[in-house]
């Protein structure tokens, strides 16, 4: 039996560990490794079909707000 691991799930499980984290117990570098993460995470993401409903859903929020400023 071989256990397969999504790379994309992992990551989002990672992501979610260290924002539950302190903020103060943070330094620099460990912020600037989350944001890293979230970048590879986005980049996983962008191409399924999930990541297409959320690019979706923020265009028509964006639209939603540009058009009530008008």
């Amino acid at each position: 039996m071989v256990l397969t691991i999504n790379v994309a799930v992992l990551l989002a499980v990672i992501i979610v560990v260290r924002l539950r984290r302190r903020t103060e117990a943070r330094k620099r570098s460990d912020e600037q490794l989350t944001v890293l993460i979230v970048l590879v995470f986005g980049v996983l993401v962008a191409p399924t079909a999930f990541g297409h409903g959320v690019i979706d859903v923020v265009g028509q929020v964006t639209e939603g707000i540009t058009q009530s400023g008008h």
